[in-house]
């Protein structure tokens, strides 16, 4: 076959040609391709599932590397549990779909990760972006995580405390960036430590604890309930695919995409989308980056020039210096701005905000990067003009500038 195309491989299912696309299948396969495209001074994309980028219509003139190395191990055996500790640990390759490893554990008894259910993308990823929902992040149970640096040339084991976690960051994004949504000029759009393989510390523990209201809600208790951690899981995914804030999981009969997911979970995610919408059609409110906008973290300052009833909570301001701040609601800005649900910048659009969720940006079918761009653009500068907040993109952007 030939070079796949963003569109190809991306979850919104735009973007342009790939110059060179690389599947490695060894852990010495991922290392030799990233450092041929250093040495031979190109571009490069090191991609997981495609779920948290927007890449341009023109060419990408460099490497495209896509891990293709899946494992799951659990070094510790998952052997009975002796006195009070109950840690297991799991070891991931980069390259594994994330809710496959949810899946994983949950199936285990492991408790940890079951309200990160259905967040597209790869274990990978996941540390880059330090996911996070339903009152859970990957910080929470990351043991360690193997990188490839790619100034010093060297396997490097990274603890939580190298990799300054933050909400939807970590040092391995802050590389990429010398400020928000400004790529750095070396690291760009792969982080200077490509990842090889994350380890977790979970619980061995068939339940899991409700944290958040709206799961609560969902599942008719009380926050701060336990629950078995296949129950949070469903209730995670019924959610989700309320909001449209999954995956489509046609993408996977592209022969660009076989392989990459575990038959199981597709075959439970058709399902799920038949139940959902009363057939297995593309769903194009999934279509998506998933969350476009990250929740701004405002100073107390900034945050007092908000309507009232605006949602305020407290959290570090992203500037490191640890003082406190007032995180809001992108979604609330949007939709008080006047864009509401399915909002386009002109009838018949090719790009729209999802008809569930106003944080979502859409690709109605035959969208081109550059519409999901205007779009995105339209929004950041009437929400800045009716709350004089600018929004930042959450999605890594390539060769289009959305600051």
């Amino acid at each position: 076959m030939t070079s796949p195309t963003f569109a190809d491989l991306t979850t919104i299912g735009v973007g342009g040609s790939i110059a060179r696309f690389i599947e490695p299948d060894s852990r010495v396969g991922v290392i030799e391709a990233v450092e041929d495209a250093d040495d031979r001074g190109v571009p490069l994309c090191v991609i997981g599932g495609g779920s948290n980028m927007l890449v341009s219509d023109e060419p990408f003139m460099g490497f495209v590397v896509r891990d293709a190395r899946r494992s799951i191990g659990v070094p510790d055996e998952v052997a009975p549990v002796e006195g009070d500790d109950r840690t297991v640990h799991v070891n991931a390759e980069a390259g594994t779909n994330w809710d496959d490893l949810v899946e994983f554990c949950v199936r285990l008894g492991l408790e940890g990760v079951e309200g990160l259910s259905g967040i597209p993308g790869t274990v990978g990823a996941s540390v880059v972006q330090n996911i996070g929902a339903y009152g859970q992040e990957v910080a929470d149970s990351v043991d360690s995580v193997e990188v490839w640096d790619r100034e010093t040339k060297k396997v490097v084991e990274l603890t939580p405390a190298d990799l300054h976690f933050g909400y939807r960051t970590s040092a391995l994004k802050s590389s990429m960036y010398q400020a928000p949504a400004t790529p750095a000029d070396k690291y760009f759009p792969t982080p200077r430590y490509v990842v090889l393989s994350v380890t977790f510390a979970l619980r061995h523990s068939a339940t899991g604890v409700v944290n958040v209201g709206q799961l609560a809600r969902a599942l008719g208790v009380e926050t701060g309930t336990r629950l078995e951690t296949q129950a949070i899981r469903d209730a995670v995914l019924a959610v989700r695919a309320g909001k449209g804030m999954l995956e489509d999981p046609n993408r996977y009969a592209s022969p660009w995409m076989r392989g990459t997911k575990d038959t199981r979970t597709i075959d439970a995610a058709m399902e799920a989308l038949k139940s959902v919408n009363g057939s297995t059609d593309p769903d194009y409110n999934r279509h998506s980056c998933g969350s476009f906008f990250m929740n701004p973290v405002l100073t107390a300052e900034a945050a007092a020039k908000l309507p009232e009833d605006a949602p305020r909570f407290a959290a570090p301001l992203p500037d490191g210096s640890g003082a406190q701040g007032v995180k809001t609601s992108a979604a609330w800005l949007i939709d008080h701005a006047g864009f509401h649900k399915g909002f386009a910048v002109h009838e018949g659009a090719a790009a729209s905000l999802s008809t569930l969720h106003t944080l979502a940006l859409t690709n109605r079918g035959s969208a081109t990067a550059a519409d999901v761009a205007e779009l995105a653009r339209t929004v950041q500068n009437g929400v800045e003009s009716a709350f004089g907040v600018r929004l930042v993109p959450e999605p890594v952007a390539i060769g289009i500038d959305l600051r």
